[in-house]
This record gives C-alpha cells, sequence and structure tokens, in this order.
C-alpha cells in the first residue's frame, strides 16, 4: 500500500476553458493594438480564469521561503556544510539577502518557513516555526522520510499558505533554501518527469568538477536504492522537507483559487509533485524564469510551462519569482484598469 492511500489532496477546482475566450475577446477589445502585449495578454487571461466569475485585483503579495537540510549533503554533494542553511534563514530574518533586496523592490512581504532546518533557530516575527525533524535522513543510504513526514509536511505546507490567503494576500510566491536540495531535486524530478537522471543533474550552489563528480555518484546510489514511482513514495524516499511543504502550498492556493509564483528548478519540483497529486494544481501555476541550473528544463517540459523570464539565474530564495511579481500585477490590471476602446472613441474615460 502507498501514501498515496493516506493523504487525500484538497477539492481544486480546474479552470473553465469556455471562459477563456470571453476574457481573451474583452482583453482584445481594449484600448490597444490586439496582441500587442504578447505574453501579458496570456497571463491575464489566465488571472481572469482563476477570479472567475470574480473580477478581483491581484494585488498583495507574499514570499514564502521554505527552509529545510537534507541528509544527502553527508556524501558531499554541496561545496557548502548545512550550517549554511541556517546562517542564511537569520540572514533572510535580518533582512540582509538578495530576496530581501529584491521583496523590497517589488513591495511583496517575506516569511520564513522552517520546515526542517538542522539547528534550533530563535523566534522572530518574520518566522514560520513548523520543524517536522532536524533534517532528512541521508537518502542515498535510507528513505529520507517517513509516509508520516511526508503527509505532514504537504499538509502544513497546504495550511500556511491558506494562513496567507486569509490574512489578505492574494498573490504567493515561492522560494526555498537547504543546502543539498538540488540532489534531492535531481531525484525527484528524475522519478516525477520522468526525465534521464543526468539531465537532472546540475551545479546546484556551486561544485568543482570533482564534486560534480562526487554528487552525480551519491545521486545515482540514492537513485539505484529505490524504484519509487509514486508521488508520495518518491518524497519520502528522496526528500526533502521544504520541497514537500512547498507542494503543500501549491495545493494550498491551488484549493482557495489564488496564483502561485513558482521560483526556479527546486520550486518547480515541488510544483511537479503537486500536479502529480492534483493535476488541476497546474492552472493555478505560474513560472517565473528558467533557471540555470540544467534540470529546470526537463522540469518544466513536463509542464508545459513557458516561464515569464530567463534571466541565467541560479540562486533560488524566491528571487526569480519576486521579479515576477510586478508582471503579475501589471497583467491583472489590464482586466481591471485599462478602458475599452469603445469607450475611447466614445469619450465615455
Amino acid at each position: 500500500m502507498t501514501a498515496e492511500t493516506t493523504w487525500q489532496a484538497p477539492a481544486i477546482s480546474a479552470l473553465d476553458p469556455a471562459v477563456a475566450a470571453a476574457i481573451r475577446a474583452g482583453i482584445d477589445g481594449k484600448a490597444k493594438p490586439r496582441g500587442s502585449l504578447g505574453r501579458i495578454e496570456d497571463l491575464s487571461t489566465q488571472l481572469g480564469m482563476i477570479a472567475h466569475p470574480s473580477s478581483a485585483k491581484f494585488e498583495r503579495a507574499v514570499l514564502l521561503v521554505f527552509a529545510g537540510d537534507h541528509g544527502i549533503t553527508e556524501e558531499g554533494v554541496s561545496q557548502y556544510p548545512s550550517t549554511v542553511t541556517a546562517a542564511m534563514v537569520a540572514t533572510y530574518l535580518a533582512g540582509r539577502a538578495s530576496a530581501n533586496a529584491f521583496a523590497a523592490a517589488a513591495n511583496v512581504g517575506i516569511r520564513v518557513v522552517d520546515a526542517g532546518v538542522a539547528a534550533e533557530l530563535p523566534a522572530h516575527p518574520g518566522l514560520i516555526r513548523r520543524k517536522i525533524r532536524p533534517g532528512t535522513a541521508n537518502s542515498a543510504r535510507q528513505p529520507a522520510m517517513s509516509d508520516r513526514e511526508v503527509s505532514v509536511a504537504l499538509t502544513t505546507g497546504h495550511d500556511i499558505a491558506v494562513a496567507e490567503i486569509d490574512a489578505g494576500n492574494d498573490i504567493l510566491a515561492l522560494g526555498e533554501m537547504g543546502i543539498g536540495n538540488s540532489a534531492s531535486s535531481a531525484l525527484l524530478a528524475h522519478r516525477l518527469a520522468p526525465a534521464p537522471l543526468d539531465d537532472c543533474i546540475g551545479m546546484g550552489a556551486g561544485q568543482n568538477e570533482p564534486g560534480m563528480a562526487r554528487k552525480r555518484a551519491a545521486i545515482h546510489k540514492a537513485a539505484n536504492r529505490s524504484d519509487a514511482q509514486a508521488p508520495i513514495d518518491v518524497m519520502r524516499e528522496f526528500g526533502g522537507l521544504e520541497i514537500a511543504m512547498m507542494a503543500g502550498a501549491v495545493l494550498g492556493a491551488a484549493s482557495r483559487r489564488r496564483p502561485v509564483i513558482i521560483d526556479g528548478f527546486i520550486c518547480s519540483v515541488a510544483a511537479l509533485a503537486a500536479v502529480r497529486l492534483a493535476p488541476a494544481a497546474r492552472d493555478y501555476c505560474i513560472f517565473a524564469h528558467r533557471s540555470a541550473e540544467k534540470g529546470h528544463q526537463a522540469v518544466l517540459a513536463s509542464l508545459e510551462a513557458q516561464p515569464l523570464l530567463d534571466l541565467g539565474m541560479r540562486l533560488g530564495e524566491g528571487t526569480g519569482a519576486l521579479l515576477a511579481v510586478p508582471l503579475v500585477r501589471a497583467a491583472s490590471r489590464l482586466l481591471s484598469d485599462v478602458a475599452d476602446l469603445e469607450d475611447v472613441l466614445a469619450g465615455r474615460l
């Protein structure tokens, strides 16, 4: 019996394609040449379908940065020690990380979620303390998590997203921090896309060639240990706590009919897991950017996703998602603020 029999995804309504034609017709009738705003018009259509039958504006955004450690770092998959995860959480909370700078520029709030950092973190107003365990087990040697831990992570991510929406945020952006999480994500992408394993293994936070050899060997060792294929089973075997919690957050946003902006490789893997659990969740995902991390293209292809930006970024932290927030707001305002061409011509402004 797989874990899917003990955990149920929330009810998510697929977007109605019949609504798209009416929304697109409304956009075509705006005071501009038809199609002149390119892919922003596609984004506006998606947002209109999400909001339907309401015409509410999507404006207030929050970035949720999910943090967790990974036992597979014991195999030398990263140039950095696990202690960097806790150090970066402290940096976010001090307002001094790249994500903070980008969030300030985009007028977006930040909350950091301790999903499984391998350190005790002091209380802070910007920290959501939901630690399930202090890091996953080493997936090259044993399952990264238990079935229960996967279920708790999914449920917790869902509940955090819903709480943020209830607090008045109508755009959720996702980011992550966790030394070793590109290794875990490579394994998840390999099984859930699916895609050849070597096509999913990239530089992560940075590696030299000996380091890449260690990383590839550890990831192959983990893949050879388990033939898991079902989404929850794959998350159990290969981890991370923050990835499973982000998958739950995607499901939570979709269950409340709110757009969720997906950052780079690791966040896209979390979205892939969410979509494998509840296919209708795909309709609510907005993919921010095409990461330079090797495995991202395979994940995007499996989700039939065309990101908004392509800037050669691979930092994570939600930095790409933050840069996409103004585009989402602009696309929403195209629906609500731009006059119809017939009103312009008739002088009804």
